[in-house]
């Protein structure tokens, strides 16, 4: 395996590894689906799998993975938003 390859592998891995340890934490309450940490997790891990999708020319994981990191991405704006708004109140 080259060099490369090892590290497209090891993007898919820790994006598989990154998405679902992100579930986990939603489903035992330990994180909130507002939280930065999932959906850093998420939007990473789906670049991850965007990555490993896209070089085993596995499209439709890549296209659903480039969608997941949109919505991961809005969710990164939507809370970016809401902490500068409350901090520029007080």
């Amino acid at each position: 395996m080259t060099a490369p390859e090892i590290g497209v592998e090891l993007a898919g891995w820790t994006g598989a590894l990154l998405i679902l340890l992100a579930y986990l934490l939603v489903t035992s309450g330990r994180l909130t689906g507002q939280s930065l940490a999932f959906q850093w997790m998420n939007f990473l891990g789906a670049a991850g799998f965007t990555l490993n999708g896209w070089w085993h020319g596995a499209l439709p994981s890549a296209s659903l993975n480039v969608i997941w990191m949109g919505i991961a991405a809005v969710a990164l704006w939507g809370i970016w938003k809401r902490k500068r708004s409350s901090t520029s109140a007080i």
